[in-house]
């Protein structure tokens, strides 16, 4: 099976050793991101809205570079410093992918990089 990297300025640059995408057999696997901009390559000040949106437009970035769209999207994993924004969270992903949904997980961790309040990993078709 070949597969294919999918590198964008579109989104930041990974901080350590991994692919911003990878596609392989028939699917296209995002690694996490976090609400890095990638112009300046700093978490985007603010709450949990302003991170989350960035975090959708670094995963858009690397869609359009592979030629996919939002509805490609067949999975979704989502990491929350705090649960409690997990309703917040929500009508926003509501806003950004349509119906059917993808499948999701959304879990509560201590901590996650550059102390960022979201992280977003996806699947999707090619």
């Amino acid at each position: 099976m070949s597969i294919n990297v999918i590198n964008t300025k579109k989104a930041p640059a990974a901080i350590g050793p991994y692919s911003q995408a990878i596609g392989a057999g028939g699917f296209l696997f995002l690694s996490g991101q976090i609400p890095i901009d990638p112009a300046t390559g700093d978490i985007v000040p603010g709450r949990i809205e302003e991170q989350t949106k960035q975090v959708f437009k670094n995963i858009l970035g690397i869609l359009d570079e592979a030629g996919l769209s939002v509805s490609d999207v067949v999975k979704t994993t989502i990491f929350l410093w705090d649960i409690k924004d997990f309703n917040t969270v929500n009508l926003l992903y509501e806003g950004f992918f349509a119906s059917p949904f993808p499948a999701r997980s959304c879990v509560a961790v201590s901590a996650l990089p550059k102390g960022s309040l979201i992280e977003i990993e996806i699947i999707a078709k090619t």
